[in-house]
This record gives structure tokens, sequence and C-alpha cells, in this order.
């Protein structure tokens, strides 16, 4: 994903700064070259050791270094990068940067930079609220550096709020989306994701086991190529995307309404597995079980059909519609047979089910096998990390909106 892109990244002082570890880690990953500059701050949480190998350059760190500064160290390091980012962003790094100092050589780098910023703050939740700090944000994001603003949640110090630094999944998903053409720039796109849990009583419900992996790794995908993106998804054990608006619900029946309300749309992606059916009424109390207890009888109605909903013909029906098909045997001809009855645009078909491990092959699982089933053909994509069968559907996706 980042072959050939040249990334400078910069580790402030911060306990966040253990997560620029595995942000180095995964640029490397996805072929990208990174070269580091530790703070003097950063070096207090991580160790140079640790960053030269993990990076497998040199660390630097030192402004006044007779070897490196004695061939503009900090002008070679910031002309050399195509882009430079600095996570964590300490609240007082950030300030050097909006008010132009320049007293160590991460600074210093930043100040003679030509070539594009992207920062990743980290602080306490105070820290980042107060409005020096949100001041000096805002001069640095109206001179175009890039902001991947906290997240909310628990802090070391232990208190709770926004100024957790992203994960460095998400980073690396921002970096990559920095790189990438944007083809879907200017398009909405709706995509559903995870089970729905449909209730029996208080305590019990009808569910399935998806686990959202693949339809979140879509809504990222859809993002990275620029399109402005809702999430709506059951009740998963994932963070939410970044940079997607995301809705949480458990039914079918809110997973519909939800969808129903983000129309109009230019791109439905239909990826939960929704449940077929819901009991008629719902038990207010637990259903117990005993020697005099007869066995429940569950009567089950209908849910909504969101697929058939989203891809019905009148003007507030997405330009491209995409169902998935997830089907334990005769998975071509069911495909085929849900794309019709639907009135979608594709079906991603996949088999479940138990492996010859007797492991289950697609939900929960790290990767996919899929069919890409659409009127006039059929393709079969080659085993895959999810994430990377994402990307090629955000692909064609932009393909066959851009020609439509």
């Amino acid at each position: 994903m980042l072959q050939g892109r040249k990334i400078l990244l910069i580790i402030s002082g911060g306990i966040a700064a253990y997560k620029s570890l595995e942000l180095i880690r995964l640029i490397r990953k996805n072929e990208g070259d990174v070269r580091c500059i530790l703070t003097q701050g950063g070096a207090q949480f991580v160790t140079p050791l640790s960053v030269s190998a993990l990076s497998e350059h040199k660390v630097y760190s030192d402004l006044w270094s007779l070897t490196d500064e004695a061939e503009m160290g900090h002008i070679r390091l910031s002309r050399e990068s195509d882009l430079i980012v600095v996570a964590p962003a300490s609240a007082d790094l950030i300030a050097k940067m909006a008010h132009g100092m320049a007293d160590d050589l991460a600074s210093t780098t930043l100040l003679a930079a030509n070539v594009p910023i992207m920062i990743s703050p980290a602080m306490n939740p105070q820290m980042w609220e107060n409005p020096a700090v949100q001041e000096n944000i805002n001069a640095l994001r109206k001179r175009g550096v890039l902001i991947c603003a906290p997240a909310e949640g628990d802090m070391a110090c232990g208190e709770t709020g926004v100024g957790r630094m992203r994960e460095a999944s998400e980073l690396l998903d921002s970096i990559s989306s920095f790189f990438f053409d944007r083809p879907l720039k200017g398009f909405k796109a709706l995509v559903t994701s995870g089970p729905t849990y449909e209730p029996i009583d208080p305590v019990r419900f009808l569910g399935n086991r998806s686990s959202g992996k693949q339809g979140h790794a879509i809504a990222g995908a859809l993002r990275d190529l620029g399109a402005d993106v809702t999430l709506v998804s059951g009740p998963v054990a994932l963070g939410d995307p970044f940079g997607v608006k995301t809705i949480h619900i458990e039914t079918a029946q809110q997973m519909h309404d939800a969808c129903a309300a983000a129309l109009p749309c230019d791109i439905a992606v239909c990826a939960a597995a929704v449940s077929d059916w819901r009991t008629a009424s719902i038990s207010g109390q637990k259903i117990k079980k005993g020697a005099d207890t007869a066995s429940p009888t569950l009567v089950l109605t209908e849910n909504p059909d969101i697929l058939k909903m989203l891809a019905e013909p009148g003007k507030s029906r997405p330009t491209l519609v995409v169902g998935f098909a997830a089907e334990t045997n005769d998975l071509i001809k069911h495909a085929q047979g849900k794309l019709a009855r639907k009135g979608c645009d594709m079906i991603v078909a996949n088999l479940v089910g138990p492996n010859k491990e007797g492991l289950e092959k697609t939900f929960g699982a790290a990767d996919n096998h899929v069919y890409l089933v659409e009127k006039d053909q059929i393709s079969e994509w080659e085993p895959a990390p999810k994430h990377l069968v994402a990307r090629k559907l955000a692909e064609v996706i932009a393909e066959r909106i851009g020609a439509s």
C-alpha cells in the first residue's frame, strides 16, 4: 500500500509514544520507508534502539550532532520525505509549531519542512480542551496541517475524556488516505456491518456469528477513497472506523430505520448479517425452565428487507447497491437468485460455516474468499485478508460509479 513512499515520523513526549512503535511496524509491513526523529521527551517512553530496530534506520534526536548537521540534517530530513507525521504530538510541540519556534531537532525540522505535515495529538483531556491548545490547533489547521483528532476514552492519568492518541491502525489508514487517489470524493456511502440481535426476553436473543470485520473494513476502504461514509453497525467487538460516522443498533428494524434515515446516498453496501426473523412477541421477563414448565414455542415474523428497500427504484435509490450473500452451499446459484430478487447491482458472495478443521471459515476470520456476482459476469477473488478484499471492492465501486 505504501511502496516507495517516504515518511518522516516525529515521536514527541507522552505515554502514547508506545503506539508509534506499532505505527512504524505497520508502515514497514505495507512497504513504506520510515525514518524517525525522537525528541528528548519521546526518549523517556521509547528507546532509540526500539525505534531503530523497527524502522531499520538510524534514529535522529540531536540538533547539535556534528555528523548529522554537517550535512544540514534537519533540512535533509524534511526535504527527503513525502509526508511528515508527528505521533504523538504533545501540547508542547504543537505550541512550537503554531508559533514558529525551533529549539530542537523536531521543531527545527518542522519549521524547515516544505512537504505536508500530519499530526496526531495526545494529551490529558483538560489540556486538549484548553483554549490555548485549541487556538494552536486551529492555527495549524488553517496552515494546511492535517489533524488526526484524538479519541475519547480512559487515559493513563486515570481521567476519561478526549485526548487519547489514535490507534496505529487508524493512523495508517490516514497516511494511506493521504497518498491514494480519492476517486470517491464528493460521494456519500452507506455501509451496514455486523449481526443483528433480536430479543426473545430481557436476557436471550436470536443472533448470528458475524464479527463485522468485513463490513467495517469496507467502510474504511470507501473512506480512504474519499467517500463520506455512514456505517450502521450491529453489536460487534470492534472500534468505530476513524473518520466514519458510525450508528450503533441492535435489531434489524433499528438497522432498517437508520439506513432509511441515511438516504439519499450514492453508494450502499449491505455487508451486515441481518436476521431474517424476529419473535412475534418479546417476553417482559426471563423465560424460566423447570420440571413443571413446558418448552417455550417461539412464533417468528419476518424482519424488514433492508437490501430490497435500498434497491427499490425511485429517486432515493443509491446509484450503486451492493449486497452480500453468506451461504453454506450452492453459493453462486443462491447469489444469482438473491441478485435477481433484491434488484441490487452486485452481490459479494462467500461460503460460511466450519472448515476441515472445524473452525469458522469466514465469520470472525481474518481472511475472506469471495465471488463478485453481477448480472453479466462472475468474478472469483483469491483468498485475501479482509482489509484487502475491502480495498478491492472499494476500487470496483469507484470504477462502476465513475462509469455510471
